[in-house]
């Protein structure tokens, strides 16, 4: 087992990271008494996966535990979800002392703790990522929302978890393209801060899409303790948190001008490739590097190219309509070597122009 501290002081939380930890949530929960009672949040794929074992591992604990479900897929990732969800949650007469239980990828956790963060005005969840990317990236942190029409969580609040759990063991029931969606925003850690995780990206490809649990074990620690060392020093993204974002800027665009049908991890893997040919052509990446990073990406089965049949235009009002721009401007962390990056609003429009 492997246990990593997210320190923020009074709202500090573990990472717990195991082999078959679903069947121990509930003993350990128990011990830490963050609720008295939990209801879990799963989308209906992912509960029929593992619900019962959840729900079994905290009724086991002695915890009293509902779940409740909503269906699969960013198109469910709006405000309306939300409202449905507290209402369901008001019905089974959840108060304050009571707890959610994140049971799933980005999606839902992303859900579940703007739910968390909104009901009676707070109260406290824990995330159980089942998927590589909400384990390696979206359930740390305490980043929640949801999309409305004009771009990708635009509305949402900073709420930390009480704990994560990580269970590598789900992972062997994960479809390729859901892997995939993870190992972008994994190569992205080692880009912004590792350049030693980089290599061993590099060399360890083969053990890593092969689902070698042991690799990925250290894997997911490796970007867990990434986030969560960024995440102390800049809770709420005024300055070094914003590195997190390589490649987000124009993969947010990207993703959103498919309306989701690209997935968040390969929209992400577009805009490293994207941001690392801007940095490249602003004199602050070199040749060598753009291209080690974009090899990387497609040793890895991930895209490098934004699909021909994307509306360009449309692309462009997402940029704009970022969370993270200002009166207009877009922000962009561009690599200028591996293992480091730079945040900068003053990228040329032409210069975006001719890289869409």
């Amino acid at each position: 087992m492997r246990t990593l501290t997210v320190g923020l002081a009074e709202r500090s939380y573990p990472i717990i990271i195991k082999e078959g930890l679903l069947a121990e949530i509930g003993l350990d929960l128990k011990e830490r008494n963050i609720a008295k009672r939990y209801v879990i949040i799963s989308d209906s794929h992912v509960a029929g996966l593992y619900g019962d074992s959840l729900l079994g591992s905290l009724r086991e604990a002695g915890l009293d535990v509902d779940l409740v479900t909503f269906p699969r897929g960013e198109s469910s990732k709006h405000l309306a979800t939300v409202a449905e969800l507290a209402s369901k949650l008001a019905r089974l007469g959840v108060d304050r002392k009571d707890g959610l239980v994140a049971l799933g990828g980005g999606v839902t956790g992303d859900i579940t703790g703007f739910l968390a963060a909104t009901y009676m005005r707070g109260i406290a969840f824990v995330q159980v990522p089942t998927t590589l990317l909400a384990q390696v990236d979206s359930s740390v942190g305490g980043k929640t929302g949801v999309d409305i029409p004009e771009g990708k969580n635009l509305v949402g609040a900073f709420y930390q978890p009480k704990a994560v759990y990580v269970d590598s063991l789900v992972l062997n029931s994960l479809p390729e393209e859901e892997l995939l969606n993870g190992l972008a925003e994994v190569i992205k850690y080692g880009v912004i801060y590792d350049a030693a995780f980089f290599s061993f990206l590099a060399e360890n490809r083969q053990d890593i899409i092969s689902c070698s649990l042991s690799v990925l074990e250290e894997v997911i620690s490796r970007c867990c303790a990434i986030k969560a060392e960024v995440v102390a020093k800049d809770e709420k993204e005024s300055n070094l948190r914003r590195i997190l974002n390589f490649g987000h800027t124009l993969g947010h665009a990207v993703e959103a001008a498919s309306n989701f049908d690209l997935a968040h991890g390969l929209s992400v893997a577009i805009g490293m490739v994207a941001a690392s040919r801007l940095a490249q052509a602003k004199g602050l990446l070199s040749e060598e590097d753009t291209s080690g990073i974009q090899a990387l990406i497609e040793q890895y089965g991930l895209p490098t190219e934004i699909p021909d049949n994307l509306d360009r235009s449309k692309i462009k009002f997402y940029l704009t309509t970022d969370k993270k721009a200002v009166s207009g401007r877009p922000f962009y962390v561009l690599p200028t070597e591996i293992g480091k990056v730079t945040i900068t609003d003053d990228v040329d429009e032409e210069l975006v122009d001719q890289l869409l």
